[in-house]
């Protein structure tokens, strides 16, 4: 079989909601899609559209107020929503890993980064504790961090906010996951160093051959290193394709909006269009599109009925304007 037709990761139909003081709020409402192995998906959507949500169902990490309600998340055939809390800690890390957005909260202050990197990998495998710290000082080394024997020994104040990444990358990749879920893994970094860890994970991710899904706010950011994407909006999607046709030709007016408003080389000195409005807070839109209020093509339909995928040339987007095409 193809390694671009392994399909590796099957998210079918999810739905998460929270209770909160309002009530019970839907946050992710009937998502899907598949993960070939070696590809890599970007999950795009402004703060409140679902996307970390999402990510955390995956890896069975929802806070107490959230619940998945429905919906299968199948790694390599196995329906990890059906796992027990035991049988979901022996997955992670060893089938399914996860990058967090600020590596500074992920590691633990007390702790040398060697004691933590040892400790993830004895875990879930029966070696010595001299062979993790060897495994653990050569992925510190392929992650760019130098002098990686003697580093184990630090702790993680001692490291900058780009290092700390680098060493959650090295921690999420210690086993040899099938599934990385990178959740902004840049946003709390500057912009040249997210550039390199930008360049880091799409390199391992070549070597590895690994399945990555890329969860970002970011549209251009995606454009470097995904291969398809996912465009969230009010825990739906909205469009999908392969990265180059949605960068080339977007058919939802979300898309369109979010490409329209990314600042060019060749730009002249004017102000760059925005989308008129807010998105919307989860629940609050019980009806029609969710994009609807801020569309400028937005008819009466769009915002009393839902409409559904519209699937054509191996892409789909959820829009009423691409019904009759």
């Amino acid at each position: 079989m193809n390694l671009s037709e392994e399909k590796v990761l099957a998210v079918r139909n999810l739905q998460v909601e929270f209770s909160t003081p309002r009530g019970i709020v839907p946050v992710v409402g009937g998502l899907s899609y598949t993960l070939s192995k070696g590809r890599v998906l970007a999950v795009v959507g402004e703060s409140g559209s679902g996307k970390s949500v999402h990510a955390l169902s995956l890896l069975g990490l929802l806070p107490a107020a959230g619940r998945v309600t429905g919906g299968e998340v199948l790694l390599n055939g196995q329906n990890l929503l059906s796992l027990s809390s035991q049988e979901m800690r022996s997955l992670r890390g060893r089938k399914i890993s996860m990058i967090f957005q600020d590596p500074s909260a992920s590691l633990n202050p007390v702790l040398t980064i060697g004691e933590q990197l040892v400790e993830t990998l004895r875990a879930h495998q029966k070696i010595s504790r001299a062979e993790a710290r060897s495994r653990a000082a050569q992925l510190l080394s392929q992650v760019g961090i130098k002098e990686a024997e003697k580093r184990l020994d630090e702790y993680p104040f001692q490291f900058s906010g780009g290092m700390c990444q680098r060493v959650m990358i090295a921690m999420a990749l210690l086993l040899s996951p099938d599934v990385l879920i990178a959740d902004e893994p840049t946003t709390a970094l500057d912009v040249t160093i997210q550039a390199q860890i930008l360049d880091l994970i799409k390199t391992l991710q070549q070597k590895s051959g690994m399945s990555v899904v890329f969860i970002t706010h970011n549209l251009a950011l995606s454009a470097n290193i995904a291969d398809e994407v996912l465009v969230l909006y009010g825990g739906l999607c909205m469009e999908q394709a392969c990265a180059q046709d949605l960068f080339n030709n977007p058919l939802h007016p979300y898309t369109k909006g979010l490409l329209s408003s990314l600042a060019s080389l060749h730009q002249t000195a004017e102000e760059l269009p925005a989308i008129a409005g807010t998105p919307p807070v989860p629940g609050e839109i019980t009806q029609g599109c969710p994009f609807a209020p801020r569309c400028p093509q937005a008819s009466e339909k769009c915002k009393q009925q839902l409409p559904p995928l519209f699937e054509k040339d191996g892409r789909c987007v959820r829009c009423w304007l691409e019904e009759n095409k």
